[in-house]
């Protein structure tokens, strides 16, 4: 009964910690379930299922954002439509390489090796672009140009690989393309909204079968335990990089993946 309870929240709270974080969830979400001995693919699907409870509380902290946009848009605002125009952009990439690649990218999920290196590699891309990228204020997600917009896009679909991170590409290609860090972080936080409610909504769908009504209780604690953790988690995480940058990101990334590599060549 314990055990029933104790997992849910544990893996909330990994994804809660990692979902914005330039980090990996779903490679983290991929790590927690071999470290801790627990079954990989019975714990797939709610993996997916307890995103929403991130998602939701980007949903929660930038209302005054999404309500200003909606009433932009009865208007036909400009920075409204700027604003809606580039997460519509940056998200069309994703949803063409997940439908055309899905099955490829779920077999590369039940791989822990792939997540480690994907950390380390990753880890490293962070250190040259903090190194190299030359930002200036954008503005704002609406302020990002049309084409730096459908480049954020096309970056995003790398994090399709389990451990490279889907916050972390969409930032540090943002970077790499001038855009400051503060914008680069709020248009991942937001493009996090359409891209990860598509895919949970289609992998939900695909893993039906699997759902019966005994995992909704355990489905709920982790969506409720995630939704609490991002909350603390985005705020504190803009303050970080407003001071640090993303370097503390890349060395714990590094360590993680050569951490994980040595623990799975010698379990």
């Amino acid at each position: 009964m314990i055990e029933l309870y104790l997992i849910p929240i544990l893996l909330g709270i990994v994804e809660g910690l990692t979902e914005f974080l330039p980090v990996s969830s779903t490679g983290h979400l991929i790590l927690a379930t071999e470290l801790l001995g627990f079954d990989a693919q019975a714990w797939a699907v709610f993996n997916i299922a307890i995103q929403p409870g991130a998602i939701l509380a980007i949903v929660v902290l930038y209302w005054r954002t999404f309500m200003d946009v909606l009433k932009g848009l009865m208007t036909w605002e400009p920075s409204a439509v700027a604003f809606t125009r580039n997460l519509l952009i940056a998200f069309f990439p994703a949803v063409v390489l997940g439908v055309a690649f899905g099955d490829q990218i779920d077999k590369l999920l039940e791989n822990a090796v792939v997540v480690a290196w994907a950390l380390i590699i990753g880890g490293v891309a962070i250190l040259v672009v903090e190194k190299l990228a030359k930002t200036s204020d954008a503005g704002g997600v609406a302020g990002v140009p049309f084409k730096t917009a459908i480049g954020i896009g096309l970056v995003q679909c790398i994090a399709m690989i389990p451990g490279v991170s889907r916050s972390g590409a969409t930032i540090l290609g943002a970077m790499a393309m001038g855009v400051d860090r503060k914008t680069a972080a709020e248009f991942s936080f937001f493009l996090a909204l359409p891209t990860l409610t598509g895919a949970t909504a289609l992998q939900l769908f695909k893993n039906r079968e699997l759902l019966t009504p005994d995992d909704f209780g355990a489905i709920a604690i982790g969506f409720v335990v995630s939704f609490v953790v991002a909350l603390v988690v985005v705020k504190a995480f803009l303050k970080i990089i407003t001071r640090f940058g993303f370097v503390p990101f890349a060395w714990y990334r590094i360590i993680a993946g050569v951490a994980a590599l040595v623990w799975l060549a010698n379990r």
